[in-house]
């Protein structure tokens, strides 16, 4: 499924259920003591009090949630079903003992970024040394680098894949809290603004409405930024290791 696709589907989807929780269990009867929902018992009705863009970010804070659910599925089948190190030891000391059949099956049990990487590297390299035509040496390995740089091509976008959107939420939630919040505060001054003694009800669910708004974007945004960070570290290690390998692979191949 394309990324646009992804993101798309999961916003609808985490706004009809953010619609749903903001209808049926913030605005629930019992949250309140009044038929009009303005005077909540809880903190349920009195995230309700914040307004209509309470759903809206907790649309946002499920697709976070989903995003970063999705990510540590993702990283956690790129690396692999062994531990990368002692992979990686097993593919080398086979490359090592021209064990390469050996190898590229290793690759294929490991399965993950790095085996994918690996084992490009090492097809290829069975390809161009078991042609018989006058290729020299150095040019067999510029073709085994070129297979390794289309390979990492093919992994690093998946490992990248909705690291953006989970950035752009982060922000959005932010920008949303703050138009609650501004909005929240124009219900405030309105309610001060009345002829005579202010209405203390709707004084008190405009400054609800502002707080509750800056408490909901605040927790999606930070939610967002501290899964893009995670992420992105992952997705620098992951590089970090397929780098390694795939020099120490190199310069295995070189030696031969």
């Amino acid at each position: 499924m394309k990324q646009s696709a992804f993101i798309v589907i999961l916003f609808v989807i985490a706004l009809a259920a953010s619609i749903g929780i903001y209808e049926f269990v913030l605005g629930d009867p019992g949250n309140f003591k009044d038929a009009a929902r303005h005077v909540p018992v809880n903190y349920l009705g009195t995230a309700y009090v914040g307004g209509i863009l309470v759903s809206l970010l907790i649309c946002l804070s499920i697709m976070v949630i989903a995003i970063a659910i999705e990510r540590f599925l993702t990283l956690k089948k790129a690396a692999g079903k062994q531990p990368i190190p002692k992979f990686f030891k097993k593919v080398v000391d086979e490359v090592r003992a021209n064990q390469f059949n050996e190898a590229v099956a290793s690759c294929d049990a490991q399965r993950g970024s790095v085996a994918n990487v690996l084992k490009s590297a090492i097809t290829r390299y069975q390809e161009v040394t078991s042609d018989k035509s006058t290729i020299d040496k150095e040019k067999q390995l510029v073709e085994v680098q070129r297979a390794v740089e289309e390979s990492l091509m093919l992994e690093t976008p998946l490992l990248e894949k909705n690291l953006i959107a989970l950035s752009t939420i982060a922000s959005i939630a932010t920008m949303v809290g703050l138009l609650g919040t501004t909005i929240g505060m124009i219900r405030a001054f309105k309610a001060l603004a009345q002829a005579g003694s202010p209405d203390a009800i709707a004084l008190a669910t405009g400054i609800s409405e502002a707080l509750i708004n800056t408490a909901g974007g605040l927790f999606a945004a930070i939610l967002g930024i501290v899964f893009y960070n995670l992420f992105v570290n992952k997705v620098d290690n992951f590089t970090f290791q397929i780098d390694e390998a795939n020099y120490n692979v190199m310069q295995l191949l070189k030696s031969k």
